[in-house]
């Protein structure tokens, strides 16, 4: 209903509830006199409620939620392990019932055109669960994707600033903050998100602090095009001894390599997006990649000076991917409009400095990986989907990709192959009520790669991990 009929309304009501002795008394003339000016208040109040409507709208911050629940079925199998100087070897571990509570609290406000803000605290933790990290090296930014305890940790804090420039109009975007860098392009798939985050998962599935850059490339390149120019700090090293070694020097640091900051540079983008076929890259550069020194001191052990032979600036490393995906392959059926196809490459390569080495090597080692899936409608609920993915990683394959992806670990990780399946379907055909099946195998061929841990040498293992997962999910 306009304004302008509702404002006729009420003067028509207005006019109604007069008494007939009041309609008597008043001429026509008067009546109508009285009607406007009452049209004219109304008009004035009701500019007045818009003008608060739009400012409450920009003012407030909108919050949501994400809530999910799980469990967890797992077993490792070691049929050749050598770990510490202890031979696993011919031994299995297991938990038949790993459960889990994850929730975000999603925060979204603009507060003017072209500026938004978007906030996400996280909690992940295990039922029953103690309230400490059963991973000391973890980053306070790979918290909330590891299945800790209870605490609310910030799992994503930034802004975005858009606008356009010259004559062309080119598009751009501005941002400062902690990322929605985990569960990226492919990966979403398989979470049971529509909308992928940044980056592509192959190579970074993890939270990183970072400054970034967007252009549209769309009318100088192809369909869809973009790029993204993203710089951070994934490590600040030789701060926590403020006022140590004889001296006030609060967040000062020594030269050396054995407290370092490690920053990267990421370029990433889509070459074609047609809305059908996504074609995305990335590339990204880690300066001061931990690793270990070379000579007398092994690896590990300590230094005469002080320190210890590993998680050192020892060099260089170099991530590359290229992704595309296939949304829907006709529109002649439901089922091939609805299906849809993905394949990704990547690689990583390690370069030590002098006197350095990377993965237990004093040359540059190069790891590459390919990860394949599709996922179909299952053809029994209204949109149910089911998905299969398949991973492949050499020796040296080494990705930033410290957030779990499962339980057992990153599959994206994986030296050696990972197999999955999973079955995302609404519960009761409610989509703010998903929930999942999943089975991953992952068979490790090379020592599991954890935490970009560049002083570790990749050994020839035979592990398998196996996973069974069922969660429900709710939003909104």
């Amino acid at each position: 209903m306009n304004k302008k009929v509702t404002l006729s309304l009420i003067s028509a009501l207005l006019v109604s509830t007069l008494s007939a002795q009041t309609a008597e008394e008043l001429s026509n003339q008067e009546l109508t006199q009285k009607i406007i000016k009452l049209e004219k208040k109304l008009k004035k109040v009701s500019k007045k409620l818009n003008k608060v409507k739009a400012h409450d709208a920009f003012d407030n911050i909108k919050f949501s939620i994400d809530a999910r629940n799980s469990v967890d079925v797992i077993n490792y199998t070691y049929n050749n392990y050598q770990f510490k100087g202890v031979d696993y070897s011919g031994t299995e571990a297991s938990n038949d019932s790993v459960f889990s509570s994850k929730l975000y609290l999603n925060m979204k406000s603009s507060p003017m055109p072209k500026l938004t803000f978007t906030g996400q605290l996280a909690m992940y933790g295990t039922w029953g669960g103690s309230h400490l990290s059963h991973d000391a090296t973890l980053k306070e930014w790979s918290e909330s994707s590891k299945a800790t305890d209870t605490v609310f940790r910030l799992r994503q804090a930034y802004f975005v600033y858009s606008d356009s420039f010259g004559e062309d109009e080119t598009p751009y975007s501005f941002s400062v903050g902690r990322r929605p860098s985990s569960d990226g392009f492919l990966a979403n798939m398989r979470e049971g998100n529509d909308t992928p985050n940044s980056p592509l998962a192959h190579i970074t599935n993890m939270e990183v602090d970072a400054v970034m850059v967007k252009l549209g490339l769309e009318k100088y390149l192809a369909t869809g095009s973009f790029v993204k120019f993203i710089y951070g700090r994934a490590h600040t090293g030789g701060i926590e001894t403020l006022y140590d070694n004889g001296g006030f020097k609060p967040y000062a640091q020594e030269e050396g390599d054995i407290k370092e900051n490690v920053d990267f540079f990421m370029l990433l983008g889509s070459l074609y997006n047609d809305g059908q076929y996504n074609l995305m890259f990335q590339h990204s550069s880690i300066f001061n990649t931990k690793g270990a020194r070379t000579g007398d001191t092994g690896v590990g052990k300590e230094f005469p000076e002080g320190g210890f032979n590993k998680s050192l600036d020892a060099g260089t490393a170099y991530l590359n991917a290229l992704s595309l995906q296939v949304d829907g392959l006709s529109e002649d059926s439901d089922f091939l409009e609805n299906t849809i196809l993905f394949a990704s490459i990547a690689s990583s390569t390690y370069s030590p400095d002098n006197g350095h080495q990377l993965l237990g090597s004093t040359d540059s080692e190069t790891g590459y990986s390919y990860w394949l899936g599709f996922m179909i409608p299952d053809m029994i609920t209204d949109n149910g989907k089911i998905g299969v993915e398949f991973n492949y990683g050499s020796e040296y394959w080494t990705p930033m990709t410290w957030a779990e992806d499962t339980i057992i670990g990153s599959k994206i990780a994986v030296r050696g192959t990972a197999v999955e399946a999973y079955w995302n379907v609404d519960l009761f055909g409610i989509k703010n009520l998903s929930s999942q099946i999943r089975y991953t195998h992952v068979q490790h061929d090379y020592t599991p790669n954890v935490r970009c841990a560049g002083w570790v040498k990749p050994q020839e293992v035979d592990i398998e991990a196996d996973n069974l997962r069922f969660f429900i999910r709710y939003t909104y």
